[in-house]
């Protein structure tokens, strides 16, 4: 991909960050800094605000089409406001799932109905949503999937349990897979359903990680309800619908994420440089990998953005992205604890943790969540370069 900026882009990017600096100020400029993982519980109502804000200058829906909402810029411009967007501190995006991952799957795969009900209500961040993908005995393995649907005439009934649901507690609908043909196995006979949240067939469970907050949940269906139409794509075909939403959260924003990461990066070197670690040849070669490491993940992810998915290998190309990046920040997680010595052990009472514990703590889950570190290995092994399946019982 050329990265090279027109004089254009240059101007966009100071327009950006010109008005990122102008609006980070006197409601909003206590948020810098604030949400993200394992912080989504910090300054939620305020963060909302300023999701909507952004939405009502215009700066939500970058990538999507006019005509659907949004403002439809190129790639170079997406990424040039992410990146801006990092680099002001921003506060994390409450509206991630609905943006990024349902808007373009209902742009690709929902009906007029669909897109006319619910996209202007993501653009303006007037609903949140959040996904209804693993269960209790279906984490990585989407495929094996047993929350059940029946179309009763009336609408969907749906009753089943889904887990790690991130935000639920604060989402409106829910974007779900599940079985809809009675004796299907694996990828056949599964639909997407878009599912009210708020309704007395759901339940909501937080659950409480190490980090001792609480943005993943446990979501309990039991006779919850949904329209007829609101399926997306055909009934049964909602693994080729759930895995395009896939590819779509492996888009745009992880060129601002990285950003965040050569951040955290900088606070652990900061670190190193005034307790004297630096000067450990280990802990200098392990900065260095570090340093090695997210670069790769940039060149990576451009050129995963700039290609056709049969360019870029597809599912592939992200496998590849989530294997990398989370890898990469589990390790960083453990060369901070390094770099900090004995008093990365010692937590406050009562159990607060440092920014530097928290990043260990929640980095745990990174090659776990979103498909895990051997499930992208699978992938790659069996669908993209053709080897022999795992056993499996």
């Amino acid at each position: 991909m050329d990265l090279t900026y027109s004089a254009e882009d240059e101007s966009f990017r100071r327009d950006v960050r010109d008005w990122l600096e102008t609006h980070l100020s006197d409601d909003f400029a206590g948020l810098r800094g604030l949400g993200g993982p394992g912080r989504e519980h910090e300054a939620f109502e305020e963060r909302l605000a300023w999701d909507r804000h952004l939405g009502e200058h215009g700066w939500t829906a970058l990538g999507w089409p006019p005509e659907h909402g949004g403002r439809g810029l190129s790639l170079l411009r997406q990424i040039v406001f992410h990146e801006e967007y990092a680099r002001a501190d921003a506060p994390a995006r409450v509206n991630h799932l609905g943006e990024e991952l349902l808007g373009p799957t209902l742009i690709a795969f929902g009906t007029d109905a669909q897109r006319e009900r619910f996209l202007p209500k993501i653009t303006a961040v007037e609903e949140l949503w959040c996904q209804g993908y693993s269960e209790p005995n279906a984490g990585s393995d989407l495929a094996a999937v047993a929350t059940r649907a029946v179309n009763d005439g009336d609408g969907w009934v749906i009753d089943g349990q889904k887990i790690w649901t991130s935000l639920a507690h604060q989402a409106d609908w829910c974007f779900v897979v599940a079985r809809t043909t009675p004796g299907s196995r694996r990828h056949d006979g599964l639909s997407y359903l878009l599912v009210p949240m708020r309704q007395d067939g759901v339940t909501v469970r937080p659950i409480t990680q190490l980090t001792g907050t609480s943005e993943f949940n446990e979501v309990f269906f039991d006779g919850a309800r949904t329209e007829p139409s609101l399926v997306v794509g055909e009934p049964g075909d909602g693994w080729k619908v759930a895995m395009a939403t896939l590819g779509f959260e492996r888009g745009i924003s992880t060129i601002g994420q990285q950003v965040a990461f050569a951040r955290e990066l900088a606070a652990v070197v900061a670190l190193a440089r005034r307790n004297g670690a630096i000067d450990d040849p280990v802990i200098q070669d392990r900065i260095a990998h570090a340093h090695m490491g997210l670069d790769l993940l940039r060149l990576h992810a451009l050129r995963t953005l700039a290609g056709s998915p049969g360019e870029t290998g597809g599912i592939g190309a992200a496998s590849v992205a989530k294997l990398v990046w989370a890898t990469w920040h589990r390790s960083l997680g453990e060369l901070a604890m390094q770099v900090a010595g004995a008093s990365a052990l010692v937590v406050a009472e009562p159990y607060e943790l440092d920014d530097l514990q928290r990043l260990f703590l929640y980095t745990r889950a990174d090659t776990i969540y979103g498909g895990s570190n051997e499930i992208q290995r699978n992938i790659l092994a069996e669908r993209v370069l053709g080897l022999p399946r795992e056993a499996r019982p």
